[in-house]
């Protein structure tokens, strides 16, 4: 019988999760929780916010490398390990499976994974024994693409299977480094409140909860809170494959900012 798992997580700023930094304790605690309670999968699909490309792609490496996608931090940032294995086979079969959804796909063997795969997996499975592949985002950052991408998604050949929406609900770089002040504090809690009920609430339709995710321009303070889009979409994604109001959610504070964590049981 298959069983699919589907997580959005915020996955932080870069590498800190690994490094200790506090204002990421709440985040690493959360992740270590889900990897505790949820089934041990047989792989693990990760959509990360940090990878665009004309097309969706995959990673196809037997055994992919790492891509140290950030910048100015410590050494022990670029010394980070996580030699999980590929899945070349479930990266072909998943390809077809999109190209008979007619959704053009492509399959990458060279490229590693990036920070939104490997930081958020080492907190989560520190053995680095899953095999993991990574799903790029479509360049156009249509969030009704992503919806589509999603829904494509069902019914993947794998018995145990856990995918990952890797992003981070709040993504206001700026903010991030700005003082905190009861206005902006008031403006992410107002757009959290609005993706918790949009993703989490029994008395929306399916129509109503895809119609407001397709259109979260709309939400209030959508901009503020992601003036690009790309760290929300793999919660398209996963709600396109999910197709259902989440089984739980959590709300952490990372880098004081409120963050979304969602997670939904197929």
């Amino acid at each position: 019988m298959q069983h699919t798992d589907i997580l959005f997580i915020s996955h932080g700023g870069g590498p800190l999760p690994l490094l200790g930094d506090p204002d990421h304790q709440a985040l690493v605690s959360s992740l270590q929780g889900y990897a505790e309670r949820l089934p041990r999968p047989d792989a693990i699909v990760v959509i990360s916010a940090h990878w665009e490309a004309w097309v969706p792609s995959l990673t196809a490496a037997a055994q992919p490398g790492l891509l140290y996608d950030y910048y100015g931090f410590p050494a022990a940032a670029y010394e980070v390990a996580y030699p999980c294995p590929g899945q070349p086979v479930l990266a072909q079969q998943i390809q077809q499976h999109l190209l008979t959804a007619g959704i053009k796909t492509d399959l990458d063997s060279a490229r590693g994974l990036d920070h939104g795969v490997f930081v958020p997996l080492k907190v989560m499975y520190p053995d680095a024994s899953i095999p993991c592949i990574q799903l790029s985002l479509i360049s156009s950052l249509s969030a009704q693409q992503h919806l589509a991408l999603g829904a494509a998604l069902h019914d993947l050949p794998v018995k145990n299977l856990l995918v990952i929406g890797s992003g981070f609900s709040f993504h206001n770089m700026s903010a991030f480094f700005a003082a905190e002040s009861a206005e902006t504090e008031a403006m992410n809690q107002a757009f959290e409140d609005w993706l918790t009920e949009t993703c989490a609430s029994p008395q929306l339709s399916e129509i109503e909860r895809w119609q407001r995710l397709a259109h979260w321009e709309q939400a209030p303070h959508a901009r503020f809170c992601h003036p690009r889009e790309e760290h929300l979409l793999p919660l398209q994604v996963c709600y396109g494959l999910a197709g259902k109001a989440c089984d739980a959610h959590q709300s952490v504070r990372v880098l004081g900012r409120r963050a979304g964590m969602f997670h939904w049981s197929l």
